[in-house]
């Protein structure tokens, strides 16, 4: 309940992360028929990158700001992403602020989607619903992410997107995943989900990975960057998003993008990585 991402908005994290989240969307929005976004973990949904926390900790900089400052012909989902973001940055389309997911995907969003976003941080939730006021029909809750998983799958669409997005502060984070998400599968087997994560010690994801494969589970695309090597001492080095049931195109669009963007934002050192966990 501490976790505050304005310290960390717009960082490698978030690019990555949203970069996914537009082609996500993307992928839905061939079929005119509607579809549902669920952002789990929804945060204050708009970031200052002057504030004193983002100016505190400067991750931006070596995200968004690296990506907005390359020069030269980019992956078409990284230029989606960056003309989606454009708009959300500020008055003027300069880097002075950072939209969170729910502002991301309502600008993606077409008239007949529906988007809901969960926040339980009292200190995020007080800002999330001034953030998405004025970008569409946002339905905002404060409520765990995990119990928004049982109250709105499956959606009234049939169709949509669950971003599970956590901070990962708790103890029992990690063992809780899977069972949620496996629950949540199993009352809406036909959707998409991303799962973030972060790479630090890379046992308990691997543990993550392997229940989900031993489940039976199907489809499931992991996309990864790595800014670094593997380190010691738990730093952050990189981070991935599961992606079960992804849309058609999705795990080639990630394919160009994921090593091109490792490129900008770590040149010399970074990777990406995009493999099936689990295939058809």
């Amino acid at each position: 309940m501490n976790y505050r991402h304005a310290f960390h908005a717009g960082n490698f994290a978030d690019v990555m992360k949203h970069v996914c989240l537009v082609a996500l969307l993307r992928g839905l929005s061939r079929k005119d028929s509607a579809w549902c976004f669920l952002d789990t973990h929804a945060g204050a949904g708009d970031y200052d990158l002057g504030a004193p926390p983002s100016q505190k900790t400067g991750e931006y900089r070596h995200g968004i700001g690296r990506l907005w400052q390359a020069t030269g012909p980019l992956p078409d989902a990284l230029t989606d992403y960056l003309n989606v973001i454009r708009p959300l940055l500020g008055n003027d389309g300069t880097l002075r602020r950072y939209p969170g997911s729910p502002l991301i995907a309502a600008a993606v969003a077409r008239p007949q989607d529906r988007l809901i976003a969960c926040e339980l941080n009292p200190l995020e939730f007080a800002t999330l619903g001034e953030a998405c006021r004025g970008h569409g029909p946002i339905t905002v809750q404060q409520m765990d992410g995990y119990q928004a998983l049982k109250a709105y799958l499956p959606p009234r669409e049939r169709r949509g997107l669950v971003l599970i997005d956590p901070p990962y502060e708790q103890p029992g984070e990690l063992p809780r995943l899977p069972r949620e998400l496996l629950a949540a599968h199993k009352r809406f087997a036909t959707g998409v989900y991303a799962l973030w994560y972060p790479l630090k010690d890379e046992g308990p994801i691997a543990g993550l990975k392997r229940q989900l494969k031993d489940a039976g589970l199907r489809r499931i695309l992991q996309v990864e960057l790595r800014l670094t090597p593997l380190v010691q001492g738990g730093m952050l080095h990189g981070c991935g998003v599961l992606v079960i049931n992804p849309p058609w195109g999705f795990a080639q669009q990630m394919a160009t993008a994921m090593p091109a963007l490792a490129a900008i934002l770590a040149p010399g050192s970074g990777q990406g990585r995009v493999d099936w966990l689990v295939p058809e």
